[in-house]
């Protein structure tokens, strides 16, 4: 979620209100505290953040991959990839000549493990399932607790 925050206070992000994700991980479609941190983000912003995740098995159609990180590999191919500042340089010195241009920044932040959200906190999401599939696809409404 950090990386959100600063991409979406980077720019204007009251258009920004539709997030793609995968299935699994840390953004799948059970993970509470996913779905706390949008919401604090939604109730920060008072923003509406809808989400449609990937369904199992399919994130190789999420655009993210097929247009950002076959690039990625380009730049630092053959590269030896020594430590994270050279990593994240050669990430932030990719483009292509249809004008993709990519912007990287190291965060050193630290983030605790096992956070847990509580049935309390999650009662408090403003979670809207959508029609088809909701489980997967589903908009977080702003709401103030």
């Amino acid at each position: 979620m950090h990386a959100l925050n600063t991409w979406l206070l980077a720019i204007d992000a009251s258009w920004a209100n539709l997030i793609t994700a995968d299935a699994g991980g840390s953004t799948g479609t059970t993970r509470r505290l996913w779905k706390w941190e949008l919401h604090q983000f939604a109730a920060r912003t008072g923003l509406a953040i809808t989400v449609c995740h990937f369904p199992p098995g399919t994130s190789k159609w999420n655009k993210i991959e097929q247009r950002l990180f076959s690039y990625i590999a380009r730049n630092w191919r053959g590269k030896p990839l020594v430590d994270l500042a050279t990593i994240v340089s050669l990430i932030g010195a990719t483009h292509s000549e249809a004008g993709l241009r990519v912007r990287s920044e190291l965060d050193r932040g630290r983030y605790p493990a096992g956070v847990v959200v509580t049935d309390h906190q999650l009662a408090r999401i403003a979670l809207e399932r959508h029609a088809f599939h909701g489980d997967w696809n589903y908009t977080i409404h702003p709401h103030r607790p």
